[in-house]
Formats: structure tokens, C-alpha cells, sequence
């Protein structure tokens, strides 16, 4: 099995194809960077410029046709604090959809954290050791402190290079009130991290990303006057670190693009990195740092094959096409196949107890089954809205075994199963036909209840019956736990079906009232 993985980083864009051995090992294909610095001026403007968004898309299209080149099974995509805080991060993903078809994870700083020590961990044999990893990015810098077995703290710190660039105004050399300035804001926002870290307690400090191995092997040729063969498991002190940050804070960009070591690429902001580096250094109070070349991109496919690993049995060789396609597109967006499949299992109760107020038939159930599957994948792209992002994903999933219009009404499904209710005024909604608009009203009436007969994600309600009169359906649900919540939940957002079917619903535990 080949696996791509693609890191959308504020300063890189970083593509690595490897292959999975039957051994579960990873040798990798392919190792390929940009420096596209998508953050530059994000952290001061909260917008991503129209060259870096370009240029961007130009990269990714080309990183997914090299990964169809090498017959990649699949693309995991993380992107990080430039998207995650430009207000227009948003409008980057949807033209990263549009033009690519990949629709990246953006995740959270202690996420990024989690996943950066995942790959160390494999790079490098920590022993008995607890080790804290550093990673400074353009807009973050992660700290997380484990051992080969355990992740005990994890922060992500708004310090990195192409932040301190901006908060520098972009200036390509510091006056001594600049660097004053700058030291005082890293010490702010680091300090009491740092704290939190000495307080954990490690060994040893471990340093990722290109720009600490940038500054390990430049102050590596400063000291010793010969190159690295692999910056992996090498040793800096903090002593050669710290000469070579007072040297880079008093030279002019030309002179740092100079520097063996230091790529011109890096130049515009090694000199911000180095400050930072130093300090975090010093306020871990470590003498060295032991330079690696893991990256959150190897992360990535490792926190992938361990989810396989958890939900292999899922999937199984049974199902028609249209299931296991389903499927795929859920554990795609690490949806809880578990949990889904009870949600599942409750809405399959209501759609056929309900079935002769409703009139739908077995296609229709087969689509409410499908769509508890999959209304959540939106969460990958964030909580806000994810019923929104959820629709976009599957509209443009290209489901196996589905027709246009099947996949349309599973991405309303998705749309409508939280928040407003399906709405003549919605302009997708407005140009469906009248039997489709009553599907997805019923459907997503169904899977409301559903959804919030399951609100704490404990299976609680095993089952429940339907009884109806000409004004009124009562559901009464079951299960061996108190499922007051559950009810309490379902009740608020029963108005979708109550208007479908034209009838007032009540919900409740067992001792039914009795029509």
C-alpha cells in the first residue's frame, strides 16, 4: 500500500509518498517541499494574499498529480495555523476542493503537537527516556513532552518565524529595540509554557522542522567546519546556537542567504527563528538539542494506519458496493463507525414504524441508512457549520455505486440533519422537485431524532416503538440507562419531522401515555 500525506504548514507545503511494507514499516518514495509561506502577513492582515492562495493551490495540484504518478491508495491532508486563522482560510479549502478534489483536515495546534511527536517517536529511540520535542513552524511552535509509550503535555505556543516577521513589520534586519521588543513578546507567550514543561520533567530535548535543523546545521559547519550527512539523531549545543543567533540578528538578508546552512528561502525569517530557538532553549534550561528530520507529514500517515489498525475489522469483506463505499468515505473523515451505525440503527426503527404515515419506500431507507453513516464528516474541516462542510464532502466525494441524485440527497441529508430545517428559500433546496424536498423533510426529521436519542454517545437507547393517532405520534424509547438526556434532546429537535408528517410528536421513557 502506497500513502501520500500533505502538510499545509504556514511556511511549507510539504508532500511525502510512502510505501507501507508488509511488515507495517515505512519506506519512503518521495520527500518534496515548497516553501510557498502562505503565512507571510497573515498574522498582521488575518488574510491569506492572493499570490500565497495561488500559489498554494499551484503546489497542492501538483503534489496530487505526482501521488497518482506513484498509485497512492490514499491522501491525508493537514492544514495548519495560517488556514486555521486567516478569515478567508475557509475560501482557500473550498478552492483546495474545487481544484484538487482533497479536502484537508485542519487541525489544532495540540493536535499538530500529537502528531509531530508520533513521527519523532519512530525517527528516534527514546530508550527509557521522557524527551520534550520542539517543532517551530511559521505560525506555532509545539512543545510536547512523552515517552516511547506516552504523550503526558502537549501546548502549541502562537510563536513561530513568519509571526515574529510580521509583528518585526517585515523589517529585514532588527534595530536593538526590535530585538528587545521581539524578546519580550517570545518571553510573554513562552514562559509560562516553558514553566509547565520544566515542571513535567525530561532528559532530553529534541528539535524538528526546517527551521531548527536549518540552525542545527549551520551552527554545526560555524562550529566544526564540516556538513552533516543526515541531521537526524546529531547533537547542537545551545552554546553554538546562541553564537550563531547573535551573528544572524546583526546581518542583512543578503548576508544570511550566505550562510552555509541556511537556504535563501529561509533567509527573510532564520534570524526571528534563531531568537526563538535560544530562548526556548534557555527557559527549558537544556544545554543541547538533538536535531531530527521527522515531520508532522510522517505523523500524519502513522496516526492513519493506526486508526486502520483500530478500525480494520469495520469494513469487512461482506456489503454491496455502495456500503463499503460509504464506509470508506467514514472512516476517510475518521467518522465513529460505532456510534454511526447506531444512529443508524434507531432512524431504520422510526422510518419503518412510521412507514405507512410516510409512504417511503425501501431506496429511501437504504439512503436514511447510508446518510447516518456519513452526516458527520464536516467535523474534519471544523465543528462550525460542519453540517455545511459535511454536504460539500459528500457532493463532491464521488461515491461508488451512487447516481448524481443519490448523492445530492445524501448531502442534503447531511445539510439538514442539525441547525434550520430544510427551507423554501434555501437555494439548493428551492430547485428540488416536490418528492425530493418530502424526502429529505422526513429523512432528516428522522435522523434529528435519531441523532439526539443518542446525545451522549453511550448507546443508551436500545430501542423504541411508534404509536400514532390523526394528531399526535408518541415514540417511546428503551434501554437499561436513565435516558433523560437523550429525550430531552430529541424533543428539541423534533419540529422537522412534526412538520413533515403534520403531526405533534411526544417523546418519552417507558410508562407510555396512552392514546
Amino acid at each position: 500500500m502506497n500513502l501520500a500525506a500533505i502538510d499545509i504548514g504556514t511556511n511549507s507545503i510539504h508532500l511525502v509518498i510512502a510505501e507501507v511494507t508488509q511488515r507495517g514499516n515505512l519506506k519512503v518514495l518521495i520527500d518534496e517541499k515548497e516553501m510557498v509561506k502562505l503565512g507571510v502577513g497573515v498574522f498582521a492582515t488575518n488574510q491569506l494574499s492572493q499570490e500565497a492562495f495561488e500559489r498554494g493551490i499551484a503546489v497542492i495540484q501538483r503534489y496530487v498529480q505526482l501521488a497518482d504518478q506513484f498509485g497512492v491508495d490514499e491522501i491525508i491532508t493537514a492544514a495548519t495555523s495560517a488556514t486555521r486563522e486567516a478569515k478567508n482560510g475557509g475560501e482557500f479549502l473550498d478552492a483546495l476542493a474545487r481544484e484538487t478534489g482533497l479536502t484537508p483536515h485542519v487541525i489544532s495546534g495540540k493536535e499538530e503537537a500529537r502528531l509531530i511527536f508520533l513521527a519523532v517517536r519512530r525517527a528516534i529511540a527514546f530508550g527509557n527516556e521522557k524527551v520534550l520535542v520542539l517543532d517551530i513552524g511559521g505560525g506555532s511552535t509545539e512543545a510536547t513532552v512523552g515517552d516511547q509509550e506516552n504523550i503526558y503535555f502537549k501546548k502549541s505556543i502562537k510563536l513561530g518565524v513568519l509571526r515574529l516577521l510580521d509583528m518585526a513589520g517585515g523589517k529585514e534586519t532588527l534595530t536593538k529595540t526590535d530585538a528587545t521588543e521581539l524578546l519580550g513578546h517570545i518571553k510573554l507567550a513562552a514562559e509560562e509554557v516553558m514553566k509547565e514543561v520544566l515542571a513535567e520533567g525530561f532528559t532530553k530535548v529534541i528539535g524538528t522542522s526546517g527551521t531548527i535543523r536549518a540552525l542545527g546545521e549551520a551552527a554545526h559547519l560555524a562550529g566544526k567546519g564540516s556538513s552533516l550527512d543526515t541531521v537526524n539523531a546529531e547533537v547542537v549545543s545551545t552554546k553554538e546556537l546562541s553564537k550563531l543567533s547573535k551573528k544572524l540578528l546583526k546581518m542583512t538578508l543578503e548576508e544570511r542567504e550566505k550562510v552555509p546552512g541556511i537556504s535563501s528561502n529561509r533567509a527573510d525569517a532564520i534570524h526571528l527563528g534563531s531568537m526563538l530557538l535560544v530562548n526556548l532553549l534557555e527557559m527549558s534550561q537544556a544545554s543541547e538539542i538533538t536535531l531530527c528530520d521527522a515531520s508532522l507529514r510522517e505523523g500524519l500517515i502513522l496516526d492513519y494506519l493506526d486508526s486502520l489498525g483500530r478500525k480494520q475489522t469495520i469494513l469487512g469483506p461482506e456489503g454491496n458496493l455502495r456500503y463499503r463505499s460509504v464506509l470508506h468515505l467514514a472512516l476517510r473523515y475518521q467518522s465513529d463507525i460505532e456510534q454511526k451505525k447506531h444512529v443508524a440503527h434507531l432512524s431504520l426503527q422510526l422510518f419503518d414504524q412510521l412507514q405507512q404515515l410516510h409512504g417511503m419506500d425501501d431506496s429511501a431507507r437504504e439512503l436514511l441508512e447510508f446518510a447516518c453513516m456519513i452526516f458527520e464528516v464536516g467535523h474534519f474541516i471544523g465543528f462550525p457549520k460542519y453540517h455545511k462542510h459535511s454536504r460539500y464532502i459528500i457532493s463532491n466525494s464521488r461515491l461508488r455505486g451512487f447516481t448524481n441524485e443519490e448523492i445530492a440527497l445524501l448531502g442534503h441529508l447531511a445539510r439538514y440533519h442539525r441547525k434550520s430545517g430544510p427551507k423554501k428559500r434555501h437555494s439548493k433546496f428551492k430547485k428540488m422537485t416536490k418528492s425530493q424536498k418530502y424526502l429529505v423533510r422526513t429523512l432528516s426529521g428522522i435522523m434529528r431524532i435519531a441523532i439526539g436519542l443518542d446525545k451522549t454517545k453511550n448507546q443508551w437507547v436500545d430501542s423504541l416503538s411508534c404509536k400514532w393517532a390523526e394528531k399526535q405520534i408518541i415514540i417511546t424509547v428503551k434501554g437499561e440507562e436513565n435516558p433523560d438526556l437523550e429525550i430531552w434532546d430529541a424533543m428539541r429537535h423534533r419540529f422537522v419531522l412534526e412538520k413533515a408528517l403534520e403531526r405533534e410528536i411526544t417523546i418519552a421513557a417507558p410508562d407510555p401515555v396512552h392514546l
